[in-house]
């Protein structure tokens, strides 16, 4: 099995969900005794947020592309950016490095088209919402993704922000979130995509009467299959 490079600490609490999945999966794929070879650079979130909010991209691209080159010189086979919001400057990063990087957008992508979905709504930061290169990538596979309007918009953004990167888990705040879900499904949603890493510590399956979509399971998947092919 290739070694798999985690870039993370986008937050912690994701990121922490991360290894889990990674290596639940190769329990499940490989079995007996076997887990993942990993090479996890954890960052520090309080040096990307103030860059995220002045909308300096260029700055945050740099800045993770120097940690995923320590990656990739530490021994890394292939790389996963262990966040959404930041593949904003994915390419910033690919640039970087020459090993293969895993976008977490064609992850969630596929798992959509394999349910023969078309039309989903998005959770998320409000860059991820907002920016198009998230939405653009997943057209890109034939599916067009729906927002919340601004108020829900806002809604969500300040769940993860001040409540899940913090590792709060807030009954209310779920009732919300349904609520949002619900709205998306009003605009013909068929699905959802649960697209900030830390949503899925908040809602799930049992959350929404259509199905959805935890970009961040399915990214650590993807990698375990790429880093075994």
């Amino acid at each position: 099995m290739k070694t798999i490079g985690m870039l993370g600490g986008m937050s912690w609490e994701s990121t922490a969900e991360y290894y889990r999945a990674v290596n639940e999966r190769v329990r499940e794929v490989a079995g007996g005794l076997h887990s993942a070879p990993i090479l996890l650079d954890s960052v520090d979130f309080a040096d990307i947020e103030p860059l995220q909010r002045a909308g300096d991209w260029e700055g945050a691209g740099e800045l993770l592309a120097e940690h995923a080159r320590r990656v990739e010189e530490a021994g890394a086979d292939l790389l996963i950016l262990c966040t959404n919001t930041m593949h904003r400057v994915i390419a910033q990063i690919e640039a970087a490095i020459s090993i293969p990087v895993v976008h977490i957008a064609d992850a969630v992508a596929a798992a959509i088209a394999a349910q023969g979905l078309t039309r989903v709504g998005l959770l998320g930061t409000a860059f991820t919402m907002e920016q198009p290169f998230y939405r653009e990538r997943i057209a890109q596979h034939d599916i067009e993704v729906v927002v919340p309007d601004a108020a829900d918009r806002a809604l969500v953004h300040r769940v993860i922000y001040d409540e899940l990167v913090h590792g709060v888990i807030d009954d209310g705040s779920r009732e919300a979130m349904r609520g949002v879900i619900r709205r998306l499904i009003g605009e013909g949603a068929e699905g959802v995509i649960l697209g900030c890493t830390e949503i899925e510590l908040l809602v799930g399956p049992d959350d929404s009467p259509v199905p959805v979509f935890p970009s961040a399971l399915l990214h650590a998947h993807a990698a375990v299959d790429a880093a075994l092919r």
